[in-house]
């Protein structure tokens, strides 16, 4: 949802703590739906100019009677935190109703090869394109760059033996996509375990490897044979 310009005087500081005059459930509340994104306590205080110490707790209590509001007023939506932040969703039981506004969009598809990636990142990595190769049978260096380039996959670092492979791991952008605050929320699947199959050698940065991720994933064997059956993948939105 997009915002409204700013006024050319009155509460648009741009220093200090902007509207402050106006409850910070509001200003809050302005926040997420104006963002795209989930928004995390740390950036909504930045944003807001709030130093006060405890203003994560402020912000926490402002997004619990916002909630509390809406469930009184039996809104479509309420705030939930997804990724790691906050973000304004409609509600689950009106998945039915969101669901056939999407129909009359283009989808964002996922082939069956791309989901037996995501399923095997999401429980064990960090992991070697390598390992994910033995557990489906097939070369999954094309779909592991096409994951890359829905910003659903990134590279996390590099395995201690020999050549120093390249691990692979989830990101924010997958939790968002899925509905998941973290990891941890992942539901229990038969055959997945969820531990880590690697340590990285070193951390998640913007490194040369990442630039080249896309040159380092291609497939050696164009005809894997990996399937084309698609499933949708929808991200809820709070129109």
């Amino acid at each position: 949802m997009s915002s409204a310009p700013a006024p050319g005087n009155g509460n648009n500081e741009s220093v200090g703590e902007p509207c402050a005059t106006l409850p910070l459930e509001q200003r809050v509340e302005a926040l997420l739906f104006a963002s795209e994104r989930s928004l995390s306590e740390t950036k909504i205080k930045t944003v807001l100019g709030i130093e006060d110490d405890d203003a994560a707790k402020q912000i926490k209590a402002a997004i619990e009677s916002l909630n509390e509001t809406y469930d009184a007023s039996s809104r479509a939506f309420r705030i939930d935190r997804i990724a790691g932040g906050f973000r304004v969703m409609t509600r689950e039981e009106l998945a039915p109703v969101v669901s056939r506004l999407h129909e009359q969009r283009q989808q964002q598809k996922l082939s069956q090869a791309a989901l037996e990636t995501l399923s095997i990142l999401a429980y064990r990595q960090p992991v070697m394109r390598a390992e994910i190769e033995v557990i489906r049978g097939v070369a999954s260096g094309e779909v592991l760059r096409g994951l890359m380039e829905r910003r659903l996959v990134k590279i996390v670092g590099r395995a201690e033996e020999l050549g120093r492979p390249m691990l692979y791991g989830t990101t924010k952008e997958f939790l968002a996509i899925f509905g998941l605050a973290s990891l941890k929320d992942l539901p229990d699947v038969q055959g997945l375990v969820r531990e880590p199959s690697w340590s990285p050698a070193t951390p998640q940065a913007e490194t040369p490897e990442a630039e080249t991720a896309a040159k380092e994933t291609k497939s050696t064997d164009a005809s894997s044979g990996e399937g084309t059956e698609s499933a949708e993948v929808t991200e809820q939105t709070a129109d």
